[in-house]
């Protein structure tokens, strides 16, 4: 059940007395790190916001943004990376129905999908032959998995990442975020209410699988973790959209008085959360539960994660109108308990009393637990990390670099997805720094992003942390949407390493700092320790769900340069703070070309980056740019080709004037990442407010070059590469390497 001695003794002095088996696997789910946050509560104060949506205090501390309009906006990222990695098309399948769930049981409707995903490498020879291998199998069938749920769902997956590192070999990393929308005056609660209240179960029956699903995240993969392949859930979206479909129209009713689904410990999570949240308590009579199997014993219909399931309290004699509604839709629908006034969860099978606990004690009294920080010497050597003997390379180089299957494009990837259903995306996956969403029945639009980097976070985790922030602020602006919000997505190793702990404790204060210069809130996340195997621990990888607003759907930017408009290029920032690795530290450029994994990556100027996003967002409004990308892995010349590739547009480009100051290697002009760097194209007549619009938030801007006038070469810095060859090496090396016959 994964609970120590101590806090079976702990259990033991709560309750006066030994508990019973089911009492006790109850505990077990609801104490387990993937559901008490153990290690991680400590840490997490420091997102003020956060804070008070533990408490319960605040609309925004519920996971939602006011966007205007009598509409809110509701996000969220969850983990199913041990489950992924013993059944990767299940795993990945159902990670993206519990984060629909999540957002559906708000009363909100699920508008659009993202996930980043990590791998191990799957190149041949980066590891052994059966290590590739496995790697493939598991991209293989995540994607298909995210694509299998989302697609018959009809949720579009808009937005994503992918990412490979020899790290994530043991244990890779599945991360779904879901985006809904909600008229404000319509949000769901899930406190519980009401003395004599009904208690529903809505949705497909409960089963057998997914029993200790929650325990199972919260321990460290080994050779025996594919025996737990029966803790992972079995996922069916067509039952998911019939859900989804019920549980809207049954809030519209008003009958409901509180609703949560039957995430992480299924029924012991849903009824005792709850009833805690409400100050009530439930009778719970299990042999009310639809099931799969009839001999199920209490023990296994409380810790049971089968999926499309929901909890719901009705208002005493309006319960029929929730079960009308269900039947009409096809959804199983018992009504299984009532509302007391005892705060506390009696649960009975066959007559027996199987549970019978204060719903607090499971809540409010797990134990925290902290770790001493340890900072390793692998940070202490990047710092004294030196470029002297690294060679200086060219352009010649880029395509190599784009082949980077980190940088490469993952268009074999989302094109298994369906991004168009809904028919709201207005700009898709690979096709804008962020995805944007152009919501129906308003003039308003939603820009979606998900990102990380786990290398700049292993060599520098305050800063790493920021960047994250940065990055995705900055991605969500370059479509013209001002940022507002954070999910976030905290995937470490074991929390009990000192150096582990460290890391964790110094990204999540960089996140915080960050976000707290930038206002944008962590409103909702996910925690995700023990991710490591025989192989080794995950790197520190943090992933940051940024939700921007367009006060007007209909003047978002993309990245890719117009085929047939010739354009002005121009770099937009504010003075770069350049380290001694000269934005080469921890970069991918170094990694890829050089095979070293070293160095400091740049730390952000935050007050600069909230400059630049305020200029973004007005630069789309006044339609003074029509593309901008920014400048991330691979640096200048990758964000250039990124920009290029799509259209086959031509590209003349200096860096001269960006880094006149600075006597900056020649390859960290090219291929350093330098943060609060975005490209633009501008057409000739914009220039000049467009330049006054930097200057007055106090940005540098440059005129770099052009585009499109009649000319097929990819040529920066006077050197010259042939755009075919780099649009090439960019789209092929993923699908070459994964779709092995």
């Amino acid at each position: 059940m994964g609970l120590r001695d101590s806090e079976f003794s702990l259990i033991c002095d709560l309750m006066g007395r030994e508990p019973t088996y089911t009492e006790l696997g109850m505990f077990a789910v609801m104490w387990s790190e993937h559901c008490g946050y153990k290690y991680s509560r400590p840490i997490l104060s420091y997102f003020s916001k956060y804070k008070e949506a533990l408490e319960g205090e605040g609309l925004e501390n519920a996971g939602i943004i006011d966007i205007g309009d009598g509409l809110g906006i509701t996000m969220k990222i969850e983990s199913h990376n041990h489950p992924s990695a013993v059944e990767p098309y299940q795993g990945a399948a159902t990670g993206v129905g519990g984060i629909i769930r999540d957002i559906f049981t708000m009363g909100a409707r699920p508008i659009a999908l993202g996930n980043s995903l990590r791998f191990g490498p799957i190149r041949d020879g980066e590891a052994d032959p059966a290590i590739v291998d496995r790697n493939h199998y598991l991209v293989r069938h995540v994607v298909e998995g995210i694509g299998g749920y989302g697609n018959c769902v009809g949720v579009p997956t808009v937005c994503g990442e992918v990412g490979f590192h020899r790290r994530y070999s043991g244990n890779p990393l599945v991360n779904a975020m879901c985006v809904g929308v909600v008229p404000l005056d319509s949000i769901a609660t899930a406190g519980a209410a009401g003395p004599g209240n009904p208690v529903l179960y809505m949705g497909s029956a409960t089963g057998k699988d997914g029993i200790h699903g929650a325990t199972f995240a919260s321990e460290e993969l080994s050779e025996d973790s594919n025996d737990r392949r029966p803790n992972v859930q079995i996922g069916d979206p067509f039952a998911e959209k019939l859900l989804i479909e019920a549980t809207l129209e049954a809030l519209e009713t008003g009958a409901v008085v509180a609703i949560q689904d039957m995430g992480a410990a299924g029924l012991t999570c849903s009824t005792i959360e709850m009833s805690s949240k409400g100050g009530v308590g439930m009778e719970i009579d299990l042999d009310k539960v639809p099931m799969r199997e009839s001999d199920m014993t209490g023990y296994e219909l409380m810790l049971s994660e089968s999926q499309e399931r929901m909890l719901a309290v009705a208002h005493l004699g309006r319960e029929q109108e929730v079960i009308d509604v269900c039947r009409k839709w096809g959804v199983p629908v018992s009504v299984i308990g009532t509302v007391t006034d005892s705060k506390r969860v009696r649960v009975f099978r066959h007559g027996k009393l199987e549970a019978d606990v204060d719903a607090t004690l499971l809540t409010d009294h797990c134990p925290t637990y902290t770790t001493d920080l340890e900072e390793p010497e692998y940070y202490r050597e990047a710092q004294a990390f030196r470029l002297d003997s690294v060679p200086i390379r060219g352009l010649e180089v880029l395509p190599q670099l784009l082949a980077s299957p980190n940088i490469a494009s993952k268009q074999w990837v989302y094109e298994q997805y369906d991004h168009e259903v809904q028919t709201q995306t207005a700009v898709g996956p690979g096709a804008g720094d962020a995805a944007v969403m152009a919501l129906r029945g308003t003039q308003k639009g939603i820009a979606i992003k998900i990102d990380g980097n786990s290398r700049w976070v292993y060599f520098d985790p305050y800063v790493g942390g920021q960047l994250a922030v940065a990055e995705a602020a900055r991605n969500v602006a370059c479509t013209g949407a001002m940022p507002r919000a954070i999910t976030d997505g905290l995937n470490y190793g074991s929390p009990e390493a000192p150096h582990v702990y460290w890391q964790f404790e110094r990204s999540v204060k960089g996140i915080a700092d960050a976000a707290e210069v930038l206002n944008t809130p962590v409103i909702s996340g996910n925690v995700s320790f023990y991710n490591q195997s025989d192989l080794g621990e995950v790197p520190p990888t943090p992933l940051i769900g940024m939700v921007g607003v367009l006060e007007d759907a209909s003047k978002r930017i993309r990245m890719d340069l117009p085929a047939d408009e010739p354009l002005e290029l121009l770099v937009v920032c504010y003075p770069v703070r350049y380290t001694k690795h000269e934005g080469l530290g921890a970069s991918e450029y170094l990694a890829e070309i050089h095979g070293i994994e070293n160095g400091l990556p740049v730390p952000p100027d935050m007050e600069g980056e909230r400059h630049l996003c305020e200029f973004l967002v007005q630069a789309s409004k006044q339609q003074l740019i029509l593309c901008a990308h920014d400048v991330s892995d691979g640096g200048l010349a990758v964000c250039l080709a990124e920009m290029a590739i799509p259209n086959k547009v031509g590209i003349e480009f200096s860096t001269e004037q960006v880094f006149s100051v600075q006597h900056l290697r020649s390859d960290s002009k090219i291929y350093g990442e330098f943060p609060g760097m975005v490209v633009l194209g501008v057409q000739a007549g914009k220039l000049g407010p467009c330049m006054q619009l930097a200057d007055s938030k106090n940005l540098q801007i440059y005129r770099c070059g052009y585009s499109g006038q009649a000319q097929v070469a990819f040529v920066l810095d006077g050197e010259s590469v042939n755009l075919e060859q780099l649009a090439l090496a960019y789209s092929r090396i993923i699908p070459e390497n994964i779709e092995v016959l």
